[in-house]
C-alpha cells in the first residue's frame, strides 16, 4: 500500500462525500480507491468511513484521522513548495476564518485582487463571530479581533479599529442621553456573548488606563450584524467599530454618545498555528491582508490605524 496515496484518497472521499467523486477527482479507477481505503483501515485497525447507499461519511476515528492527515499532507505540500518555484505562486487550498462583518466589509470585496495575484490558490473561508479552534477544525489561519491570549498560536497584529458608543434615537428619547460613563448605571446595554458564558464589557480610556463597565441588558446576541440591528431597534447602548455603523450614523438611525470619553482602539490580528509558519500559502495571504488593511488605514484613518 502506498500510504501517502491512501491518505490523499481518504481525504478527498471525506471532502467530496463519495468514493466515485474522489476517484474522478484524483483520476483513479474506483476499484483502486476502494482497495486503498480497505488497506488503510486494515493497517490502522479501525473503521474510518461509514458507507450507506446514499452517502459516505467519516466515523469518529475517521474524523480525527482526517484532521491529522490533512495537516500532514498540507505540511508536505508546503515543504515541497518552499523548495520549488511554487514559492512565488503557491497552489492548493487555504482554509481561513474571520469575523463575519469585518470579512464581508473589508476582505471579500477585495478578493478579486488576491485571485489575480495568486490564480492557483483556492480559499475556503469560514465566517464566525466566535473563535474557532484552528488545529481541531483544520483552519490554516484566522483574522481575529481583540487581544490574542492563546499562547498556542502565532499572532501578527495588523491594524486597530476605531470604536464608539451609540444608541438609537428612540432609546435615547426614552432613557435619556448619558453624559459620563457613570451615567450608564441607569441604562441598558445589548450584551454581546463572547463564548463560555462571558460578555464583552463596555470600555473607556481614562487617564491612560482602560476602565471596564458591565451594564445590565435584556437582550444578548452573538452576531455583529444582530448587535447593530438590535441597537437600531432600541434595545440599548452598544460599543462597536465605527466602520460597522457608518451608514446608520449618517442616516440618523444611530447616534453617537459619550464622544468625550473615547473607547479603546480594537486590535485586528492574523493568527496561525506554529506548524503553518513556513507555509507559502499562509505567507502570501497574510502579506496580502496586511497590504490591504494598511492601505485602508492610510486612506481612512478615522476608521482604522496601522500597527
Amino acid at each position: 500500500m502506498d500510504r501517502l496515496q491512501a491518505m490523499q484518497v481518504f481525504r478527498r472521499i471525506v471532502e467530496l462525500g463519495g468514493f466515485g467523486k474522489a476517484a474522478d477527482d484524483l483520476g483513479l479507477p474506483r476499484a483502486t480507491v476502494s482497495l486503498l481505503i480497505q488497506q488503510l483501515e486494515g493497517h490502522l485497525g479501525v473503521q474510518l468511513l461509514q458507507r450507506t447507499t446514499r452517502q459516505v461519511r467519516a466515523t469518529l476515528d475517521g474524523e480525527a484521522y482526517y484532521q491529522r492527515c490533512g495537516q500532514l499532507l498540507d505540511e508536505l505540500d508546503d515543504l515541497e513548495a518552499s523548495l520549488s518555484a511554487q514559492r512565488s505562486q503557491p497552489r492548493g487550498t487555504l482554509r481561513v476564518d474571520m469575523p463575519i462583518a469585518f470579512g464581508c466589509t473589508w476582505i471579500v470585496p477585495n478578493l478579486p485582487d488576491f485571485y489575480r495575484r495568486y490564480p492557483h490558490l483556492q480559499l475556503d473561508i469560514g465566517f464566525h463571530d466566535r473563535q474557532v479552534h484552528l488545529q481541531r477544525e483544520g483552519v490554516d489561519c484566522a483574522i481575529r479581533a481583540g487581544n490574542i491570549t492563546d499562547q498556542a498560536l502565532v499572532a501578527r497584529p495588523i491594524v486597530r479599529l476605531s470604536q464608539l458608543t451609540c444608541a438609537s434615537p428612540s432609546y435615547l428619547a426614552r432613557a435619556g442621553t448619558p453624559l459620563r460613563p457613570e451615567d450608564l448605571t441607569a441604562h441598558q446595554a445589548i450584551r454581546f456573548a463572547s463564548g463560555g458564558g462571558r460578555f464583552f464589557p463596555f470600555e473607556f480610556e481614562v487617564a491612560g488606563h482602560v476602565r471596564e463597565l458591565h451594564l445590565p441588558g435584556e437582550l444578548t446576541v452573538n452576531n455583529a450584524d444582530a448587535y447593530v440591528t438590535a441597537c437600531e431597534a432600541g434595545f440599548g447602548l452598544v460599543q462597536v467599530p465605527r466602520y460597522h455603523v457608518q451608514r446608520q450614523l449618517a442616516e440618523g438611525r444611530l447616534l453617537e454618545v459619550l464622544k468625550d470619553h473615547p473607547v479603546p482602539l480594537w486590535p485586528i490580528s492574523v493568527v496561525y498555528p506554529p506548524h503553518r509558519q513556513l507555509s507559502p500559502r499562509v505567507r502570501v495571504f497574510i502579506d496580502w491582508v496586511i497590504e490591504l488593511l494598511h492601505g485602508v488605514a492610510e486612506a481612512q484613518g478615522e476608521l482604522m490605524v496601522k500597527i
